[in-house]
């Protein structure tokens, strides 16, 4: 294969096994994860047939961790974590540290060091992302008071693993490692302490940076960007924002590109264009996360299951058995339903993306040896295929329970359930207040200007966008006669009068003028008086013809409109009373 096509064939490649094997693990009830880590593994060095560019795979595979950590950001709800703080908050991080701690000696059994230890508590400690919210979203659970837990549980173990991923490289030397020239590594000559906290001293500047600044700056760009009602446009400037400022926090801050692309994310999730960002989004997103397991399945020497078949089924076990144990007692001892502790427990029984990244940092680093990263893989393969059968179990377990101890399962933690729910239903109000008035918002415009009908809901958005909002006092002239037109006024409220000779003619809430010079191009020819306290939406000459170019429908609309009004003016001259509408 000629080297200017190694891309080529190796997206290609990747995308069409990923597909086919994707596809073949859904048909069996798998998730399609399993199937893109099996495309990974026939692609690899070390399965006979096609060997895609594993340095090209390992570069899409950065770029799908930085597009994936910047999803992760994005649907970053800090009201839904402190709602769940009370459970999430405790119960991660006590896991983290005691399945850390039983990583840690299981690796002393194995005979590797502490740092190997350490990376492979951490690895085997976190779950994914992605089989959690599609385990929750198979068995309806996703906006229930459990499924809630589970996804705060997980966004604290998130945020713990990137602030791992910042620490490794600082304290991989005293750990028997050694630092990277690009990662946050310590600065030769300093002493350990000072470089943990340099390093944190970077982070925390580019974190009040991202959160002080960034909620400032990017949403006003977004609507400037949105305004121009490009498309192609838009998705270009969300991904040069999550790209961008991943890159330019690594080189500036030293932080990683995950890091960085988390915080895009979380800063772009204030705007109120963040669910735009992330359907336009979220095609990229998908693809490059399917590189990026692609080529972790490309790292699995599947020669590991039969050279260490042991040290598999032990970190397999913690991972399943272990960490659904230990997840179980913390949320009873924590004093919440036992049924909330099986669904917690249960989604959270396996591994995925953060655990790959750990590994490789942890190999790159020269932490865990290279058959640690392929127990790490191999036992994240097997957990995430039997993770279906460990959430039917727990759920099974649950009923068994409800019925045989019936007074246990329904009054044991009832009263922080009882808490939980409360809270969590506030925040379900507030989020559908703030949905239903953005569709109030929407129906009233339609309400108030039945044009704008011809058009579909997206584009109604792209007009709010649109608009310049503007208001005129009693008296004050909104237009004047023989200016250029410089846009179209659409009355939201109070009273207008055209200044035509003999009878003025009045205009209502719901009417609309100006639009004669922007299709003409000439002058406007009569002046418009508020005769009451007016508020308008105003869409400019740009903004006019390039959304009515968009939508032909509704510039045929306005032009009938016209006409009819040009016909009615004429009418009235030739009833002696002259009339020349201004629109």
């Amino acid at each position: 294969m000629h080297q200017e096509v190694s891309l080529i064939a190796t997206v290609a490649v990747s995308f069409v096994c990923a597909a086919i094997l994707g596809y073949l693990a859904d048909r069996v009830r798998l998730p399609p994860l399993v199937g893109y880590l099996f495309a990974g593994i026939v692609m690899g060095p070390l399965t006979p047939g096609f060997v895609a560019n594993a340095e090209l795979a390992s570069q899409l595979a950065e770029m799908g961790v930085i597009l994936l950590m910047f999803g992760v950001g994005l649907h970053f709800s800090t009201a839904d974590l402190l709602a769940v703080r009370g459970i999430a908050v405790p119960g991660a991080i006590a896991r983290i540290v005691v399945i850390t701690l039983l990583g840690i000696g299981l690796a002393s059994w194995w005979g590797w060091n502490l740092g190997a230890g350490i990376v492979l508590g951490l690895s085997l400690s976190v779950a994914s992302t992605v089989v959690l919210l599609k385990a929750l979203e198979e068995r309806n659970l996703l906006n229930s008071a459990s499924g809630r837990v589970a996804v705060g549980w997980l966004i604290v173990e998130d945020l713990a693993t990137v602030l791992a991923l910042v620490l490794l490289p600082a304290v991989a030397e005293l750990l028997g490692g050694h630092a990277t020239a690009g990662g946050l590594a310590h600065n030769a000559g300093l002493p350990l302490p000072l470089t943990i906290a340099l390093t944190l001293v970077k982070v925390g500047a580019f974190a009040v940076m991202a959160i002080f600044l960034g909620p400032k700056i990017v949403p006003w760009l977004l609507t400037l960007v949105a305004r121009t009602g490009s498309r192609e446009l838009f998705t270009l400037t969300v991904l040069a924002i999550a790209l961008g400022i991943a890159f330019g926090s690594a080189k500036v801050f030293g932080v990683s590109f995950a890091l960085g692309a988390f915080f895009a994310g979380v800063v772009m999730s204030e705007s109120n264009l963040s669910h735009r960002a992330a359907a336009d989004s979220l095609p990229l997103q998908n693809a490059f996360s399917v590189l990026f397991f692609v080529s972790v399945g490309m790292l699995f020497d599947p020669s590991i299951l039969v050279r260490q078949p042991m040290a598999v089924i032990s970190a397999l076990a913690l991972i399943v058995v272990g960490k659904t144990i230990v997840s179980f007692l913390i949320v009873v001892m924590l004093r919440y339903p036992i049924g909330m502790a099986l669904t917690v427990s249960g989604g959270l029984a396996q591994i995925g993306e953060f655990s790959f990244i750990l590994a490789s940092l942890g190999v790159s680093l020269g932490l865990l040896p290279s058959d640690g990263q392929d127990i790490i893989l191999a036992s994240a393969i097997i957990s995430i295929t039997l993770n279906p059968l460990v959430c039917l179990g727990a759920e099974a377990l649950h009923t068994h329970v409800h019925i045989r101890w019936p007074v246990l399962s329904n009054r044991f933690g009832r009263r922080r359930h009882e808490a939980l729910g409360r809270e969590l239903e506030k925040i379900r109000a507030i989020n559908e207040a703030r949905e239903h008035k953005h569709q109030l918002e929407m129906e009233e415009l339609i309400e108030t200007f039945p044009l704008f009908a011809k058009v579909d809901e997206d584009s109604q958005e792209e007009l709010l966008l649109l608009f310049r909002p503007k208001s005129a006092l009693p008296g004050e002239r909104v237009v004047r006669k023989g200016d250029r037109g410089d846009g179209m006024y659409f009355l939201s409220s109070g009273a207008v009068e055209v200044q035509l000779p003999g009878e003025p003619i009045r205009l209502e809430p719901g009417a609309f003028f100006g639009e004669m010079a922007l299709l003409s191009g000439g002058r406007r020819t009569a002046d418009v008086v508020a005769v009451d306290f007016c508020q308008f939406f105003v869409l400019e000459r740009r903004d006019f013809n390039m959304f009515t170019a968009k939508h032909p429908v509704l510039r045929q609309a306005v032009s009938e409109m016209a006409r009819e009004r040009t016909a009615m003016n004429v009418m009235r001259q030739k009833r002696d009373q002259p009339s020349s509408v201004d629109s």
